[in-house]
């Protein structure tokens, strides 16, 4: 039987089971606990990467700034945090990055669209667009 190779794969830290959502709980995915079985995942959450608390009041991108739903500018802590986050993916030199769907940080494809009434609009999160920029493949969680 041959076995596919093993990858490195990085992994929304919440699609792991960690409790690092704003609202202090996860996105635990059974998909995903199956995909990355038999691979060397490593766990990301940028948000918190970035310095922001858990849980923390829910942010979303307004004309291009990330601001939590009290009006108040979290750019600065999610743009840390993806950075951070894309420096430790390129030193590991991961193959695949798979990120929780819609998130400000990780959106893949749709990102609520600032209006914190949860309709959605085609963008990428600031973590997921960092990535994508830097050619590294990224699968939204809806994908895998």
């Amino acid at each position: 039987m041959v076995r596919e190779a093993t990858m490195k794969i990085m992994v929304s830290a919440c699609l792991l089971g960690q409790n690092c959502k704003y609202n202090g709980g996860n996105n635990y995915s059974e998909k995903v606990a199956e995909y990355i079985k038999g691979h060397e995942v490593i766990p990301v959450c940028p948000e918190v990467a970035g310095g922001l608390p858990t849980p923390r009041i829910p942010c979303e991108i307004v004309d291009g700034v990330v601001t939590n739903k009290n009006g108040e500018s979290k750019d600065k802590e999610f743009r840390t945090g993806a950075q951070l986050s894309l420096h430790k993916a390129l030193d590991e030199k991961v193959d695949l990055v798979i990120l929780q769907s819609r998130s400000p940080s990780c959106g893949v494809k749709q990102i609520y669209d600032g209006s914190f009434t949860g309709k959605l609009i085609d963008g990428q999160g600031v973590f997921a667009e960092l990535l994508i920029q830097n050619g590294i493949k990224v699968l939204d969680l809806k994908d895998v």
